[in-house]
C-alpha cells in the first residue's frame, strides 16, 4: 500500500514525478487521466435503455393482460379462427405506452444529470507552471493544488507549504474538532488517518488558511473512495410530494381493482362472455389505476428544475423544488447579492492618504477574488501606486487570513528598517488594537478625543451606504519578526461604495406582494446596511435594524418572539445566521438563506431553502445548499420561488387531470354495464384512450407557462396536502362529468343512430376528445378563455395530435376493423363535437358562478 504521511516532501514529489514549482504538464496529466480515470467516485451502474423498457412491463396488471391476450390468441387458433388482431393490438398499445414510459423517464435523468455537472465542484491547479481551474473530477495524480478557506479538497493529498491551515474532516473521520496542519512534519507509517497532520483528504474542507498540496490519490484510491461501497446502491429519495402521490395511487388502484372485480361479476351475472369481460376489467384496470403519478412528478420537477437552471437558479436536489414554492422568508447577504458586487473607493479618512492606500494595498492579496481587495487594488492603482511594485519592496512574509469571526486581516512584511505588521478589517475590530495614530508627520498617542472623531467618521460613511475599512500598522527594528496585533497605529478609514442591483428594488416589491418576508443579512455595519435596506424597498424605520451585538444579548426565546418585526440583521456572524433561521422556523416561516463562505454552510444546511452563490460561493456553502445562484442575485431566488410555485400548480394540473380521466373512464363502463347490461367500451378502445389522453396532456401541463397572479397569492403551507381546498371534489365531480357526457354519447348512438356499434364509437370517441378538452380546463383556477385558451403550444399540440389519431382510428376502415368501430358521418361528428366540447362550457361556467359568490 503507498503511503505518503510518512515521506518528506522531497520523497513524495520524487515517486509521484511531479515538480513542485510548475506542475505537470497539460500533455502528462492528460496521459495520467486516461490512465487512472476520472477523480470521482464510482456511482450505482445505469439502467440500460431496454431493462427500463421491460421494467415497464413488470405492473402486476399489465401482464395479466398480456396473459389475457396470449390466452385469447391460443383460444381462437384451438377453435380455428387464428385471430390474432386483437392480442397483437394490446401488445402494441403497451408496448406503445413502455416507449413514452422511457422517453420521459430518459428526458428526466438527462435533465438531472447536467444539473449534476453544473453544480460539481472546481479546483485550482498548477500546470506548466500556470494557476489554472479545472473540474474537480480531472485532478490527476502529481497534480499541484492551491487550497483556501472554502474549498473542498478534491484528492488525497501530501501538503507541501500551509499557512495556518484548519480542515473540517467530519465527513471522514467523525471528528467534529478542526484539524490543524502543516506540511513540515513527517509522521509514523502506522500514524492514524485522523492524526496525519501532513495530509489532507478527499471530501473534506478547508475551514481557514491557505496551502499547496501535490494529489496522491485520486477517485476510488482514496480514502473516502474505499468506502464508497456503502453509498453506491443507495438509491435517491423519493421527494414527499411523490411518496404522497404513490401513497394515493396505491389506494385509487385498489379502488379501482374492487371496481373492476364488481364489473367482471355483474358481466357474469348478465350472461356475458366471461372471456371478453375479464379482458375488459383487465384493460380497465391498466388504464384506470394511477401507478405513473409519482413518475409524472419526477418528468414535471425535472423539466422545471431545467428551466430554472436557464436563469441562473441550479437546484442540487428535487424536495427543494417543492420547498421554494412554500418559501415565506427570504434571507438575503447584502454584498453581491443585493448589491452589484462592484465596489469603489469613494472616501478616505486619514492624515496621510497615500500611507493609508499602499498600506492598505499591502494587505491585499492580488488574485481578484475579493471585490473589497479589487477595489481598494484599482484605487492605489490610479493614484500610483503599483501592487508589483510595493510588493517588492515590502514583501509579505507571514498573514493571519481574514475570517468571518475575527473580520480582520492581518500581514507580516519584511521593510527596508525590520518589519511592518498591517491589519485591515471592520473599524469596530481594528481600532480596540490602536494605542498611536499617524498625524500626517509623525506617530502620537490616540486619545479619546481621537477615538471619538474616527467613530463619527465612521458613521458618517456608513449613513451613506458605505462600507468602511479600517487600516493600522506598527513598524519593529527586529531582526525577525511575527504578525503582532498590539500597539497599532491607527492609518485611517477607507469608504467604499457598492451599488444596489438595479433588480432589486422590483423583486423585493413582488416578494412582498407575494406574501415572502425580505429580509437582509449582513456582516456590514448598521448604517450601511440600513442605508442600501431603504434604497430597494427593504424598510424605511431605523427600529427594524438589529446588529449582531444585540443579538448576542437575547435568549433564543426572546429571538423567536421578536424576529419577524426586524427586516435588517447587521454586524452578524454564521453562528448568528443559524440563530435568525431557526427562529424563524420556529415560528413556522418556511426559510430560504443565502450564503458565500465556508463558515456559512450549517445555516445553508438547516435552512429550507439553503441558496449558495455560484460566483463569490466557496466548494463548502456549494456542497452544504440546496441551490446555487449562478449570478449571485437576489432577484434569482424571487425567480425561483416564482418558478418553484409555477412547477407545484402545474403538477396540481397534471394530477386533477389524469385522476378526474381516470374515474370518467371507470364510470363510464361501470354505468354503462349497469344501465345497459354490456360494457359500453372494449379492452382495445379502453387502452387507446389511456394512450391519447393521459401522456401527452398530462406532460404538456406540466409546461404550461406560470399564471400572471402566482405571486400575488400568499405561500402555500407545506402541511396542506396537494388535494387541499376542494381538490377531491373537483376531481369527483369533473369524473361525473366526463363519464356522463361518454353515457350521453353512448345512449344518443344506440336510440338516435339504432346500433350499439354506432353508441360505443360515439362513447368512444367522446370520451377521448373530451378529455383533451378538458385539460385545457386545468390551466387555470380563472377562465381559461381569458386566461389564452391557446397560451400553452404543447397542450395545443397535444389536442391536435389526439384529434388526429382519434379520427384515423375511428374514420380509416384498416383501423376501424381492429379496434371494432362505426366509421361516423358528418351529423353524428358533429354531436361528438358538441358534447366533447362541453367540458369546457360546463368548468367555464361553474368558475363564473364561483366568482360571483366570492365577490
Amino acid at each position: 500500500m503507498n503511503t505518503y504521511h510518512n515521506l518528506t516532501v522531497d520523497e513524495t514529489i520524487e515517486k509521484l514525478g511531479g515538480d513542485t514549482k510548475n506542475g505537470l504538464t497539460a500533455t502528462e496529466a492528460k496521459k495520467r487521466l486516461s490512465r487512472d480515470g476520472k477523480n470521482k467516485l464510482a456511482e450505482k451502474k445505469k439502467k440500460g435503455i431496454l431493462r427500463k423498457f421491460l421494467e415497464h412491463f413488470n405492473d402486476f396488471m399489465v401482464i395479466i393482460l398480456l396473459a389475457a391476450a396470449a390466452i385469447s390468441f391460443a383460444t381462437s387458433i384451438m377453435q380455428g379462427e387464428a385471430d390474432i388482431t386483437e392480442p397483437i393490438i394490446i401488445l402494441a398499445i403497451v408496448i406503445l405506452n413502455a416507449l413514452l414510459g422511457v422517453i420521459q423517464e430518459n428526458r428526466a435523468e438527462k435533465s438531472l444529470e447536467s444539473l449534476k455537472k453544473l453544480s460539481s465542484p472546481h479546483a485550482a491547479v498548477i500546470r506548466d507552471g500556470k494557476e489554472t481551474i479545472i473540474n474537480a473530477d480531472e485532478v490527476v495524480v502529481g497534480d499541484l493544488i492551491k487550497l483556501t478557506a472554502g474549498d473542498l479538497v478534491p484528492a488525497d493529498c501530501r501538503l507541501i507549504k500551509t499557512n495556518n491551515l484548519t480542515v473540517d474532516e467530519s465527513s471522514l473521520t467523525g471528528e467534529s474538532m478542526l484539524t490543524e496542519k502543516d506540511a513540515d512534519i513527517v509522521l509514523d507509517l502506522l500514524t492514524p488517518l485522523g492524526d496525519r497532520k501532513n495530509m489532507v483528504m478527499s471530501s473534506t474542507s478547508v475551514t481557514s488558511g491557505k496551502a499547496l498540496a501535490v494529489a496522491v490519490k485520486t477517485g476510488m484510491d482514496t480514502e473516502v473512495g474505499h468506502i464508497a461501497s456503502m453509498l453506491i446502491d443507495n438509491e435517491p429519495p423519493q421527494t414527499p410530494l411523490q411518496k404522497k402521490l404513490s401513497d394515493t395511487g396505491k389506494i385509487l388502484g385498489t379502488a379501482a381493482l374492487v371496481i373492476c372485480g364488481i364489473i367482471f361479476i355483474i358481466g357474469i351475472l348478465q350472461h356475458l362472455p366471461p372471456f371478453d369481460m375479464f379482458m375488459t376489467s383487465v384493460s380497465l384496470a391498466v388504464a384506470a389505476i394511477p401507478e405513473g403519478l409519482p413518475a409524472i412528478v419526477t418528468i414535471m420537477l425535472a423539466l422545471g428544475v431545467m428551466r430554472m437552471s436557464n436563469h441562473n437558479a441550479i437546484v442540487r436536489n428535487l424536495p427543494s423544488v417543492e420547498t421554494l414554492g412554500s418559501a415565506s422568508v427570504i434571507c438575503s447577504d447584502k454584498t453581491g447579492t443585493l448589491t452589484e458586487n462592484k465596489m469603489t473607493v469613494t472616501s478616505i479618512y486619514s492624515k496621510d492618504k497615500n500611507l493609508t492606500v499602499q498600506l492598505a494595498a499591502l494587505c491585499c492579496d492580488s488574485n481578484g477574488k475579493n471585490p473589497t481587495e479589487n477595489a481598494i487594488l484599482n484605487f492605489a492603482q490610479s493614484n500610483g501606486l503599483n501592487k508589483t511594485d510595493i510588493d517588492k519592496k515590502y514583501p509579505r512574509i507571514a498573514e493571519i487570513p481574514f475570517d468571518s469571526i475575527r473580520k480582520r486581516m492581518t500581514t507580516l512584511h519584511r521593510s527596508p528598517n525590520g518589519f511592518q505588521t498591517i491589519i485591515k478589517g471592520a473599524p469596530e475590530f481594528v481600532l480596540p488594537f490602536a494605542t498611536h495614530i499617524n498625524n500626517g508627520q509623525k506617530n502620537i498617542p490616540l486619545t479619546q478625543a481621537s477615538r471619538k472623531k474616527i467613530l463619527i467618521e465612521n458613521s458618517k460613511m456608513t449613513e451613506k451606504g458605505l462600507r468602511v475599512i479600517a487600516v493600522a500598522y506598527r513598524n519593529d527594528n527586529a531582526k525577525s519578526g511575527s504578525p503582532t496585533e498590539r500597539n497599532m497605529v491607527f492609518a485611517g478609514l477607507i469608504g467604499l461604495f457598492d451599488p444596489p442591483r438595479k433588480e432589486a428594488a422590483d423583486s423585493v416589491t413582488i416578494c412582498k406582494k407575494a406574501g415572502i418576508h425580505p429580509v437582509m443579512i449582513t456582516g456590514d455595519h448598521a448604517g450601511t446596511a440600513f442605508s442600501i435596506a431603504e434604497q430597494i424597498g427593504i424598510t424605511n424605520d431605523r427600529s427594524t435594524v438589529i446588529t449582531g451585538q444585540e443579538l448576542d444579548r437575547i435568549t433564543d426565546t426572546e429571538l423567536k418572539e421578536q424576529v419577524k418585526k426586524y427586516n435588517v440583521f447587521a454586524r452578524v456572524s454564521p453562528e448568528h445566521k443559524v440563530r435568525i433561521v431557526k427562529a424563524f422556523q420556529a415560528n413556522g416561516e418556511i426559510t430560504a438563506m443565502t450564503g458565500d463562505g465556508v463558515n456559512d454552510a450549517p445555516a445553508l444546511k438547516i435552512a429550507d431553502i439553503g441558496c449558495s452563490m455560484g460566483i463569490s460561493g466557496t466548494d463548502v456553502a456549494k456542497s452544504a445548499s440546496d441551490m446555487i445562484l449562478t449570478d449571485d442575485n437576489f432577484a434569482t431566488i424571487v425567480y425561483a420561488v416564482h418558478e418553484g410555485r409555477g412547477i407545484f400548480a402545474n403538477i396540481k394540473k397534471a394530477v386533477q387531470f389524469l385522476l378526474s380521466s381516470n374515474i370518467g373512464e371507470i364510470l363510464t363502463v361501470f354505468s354503462g354495464l349497469l344501465l345497459s347490461g354490456a360494457p359500453p367500451l372494449s379492452a382495445i378502445q379502453l387502452l387507446w384512450v389511456n394512450l391519447v389522453t393521459d401522456s401527452l396532456p398530462a406532460i404538456a401541463l406540466g409546461l404550461d407557462p406560470c399564471e400572471n397572479d402566482i405571486m400575488e397569492k400568499p405561500p402555500r403551507s407545506p402541511k396542506k396536502s396537494i388535494f387541499a381546498n376542494g381538490l377531491w371534489s373537483s376531481i369527483i365531480i369533473e369524473g361525473m362529468m366526463i363519464g356522463a357526457l361518454a353515457l350521453l354519447a353512448y345512449s344518443i348512438g344506440i336510440n338516435i343512430f339504432g346500433t350499439c356499434e354506432k353508441g360505443s364509437t360515439m362513447a368512444f370517441a367522446v370520451l377521448s376528445i373530451s378529455q383533451l378538452v378538458h385539460a385545457f380546463n386545468m390551466r387555470s383556477e380563472k377562465s381559461v378563455i381569458r386566461a389564452g385558451l391557446f397560451k400553452n403550444p404543447y397542450l395545443v399540440g397535444s389536442l391536435i395530435a389526439g384529434l388526429l389519431l382519434e379520427v384515423s382510428v375511428i374514420m380509416l376502415p384498416q383501423l376501424s376493423k381492429i379496434f371494432n368501430v362505426a366509421p361516423l358521418n358528418f351529423l353524428e361528428w358533429i354531436i361528438v363535437g358538441a358534447i366533447s366540447i362541453l367540458p369546457l362550457i360546463i368548468v367555464e361556467l361553474q368558475k363564473l358562478f364561483s366568482q360571483i359568490l366570492k365577490r
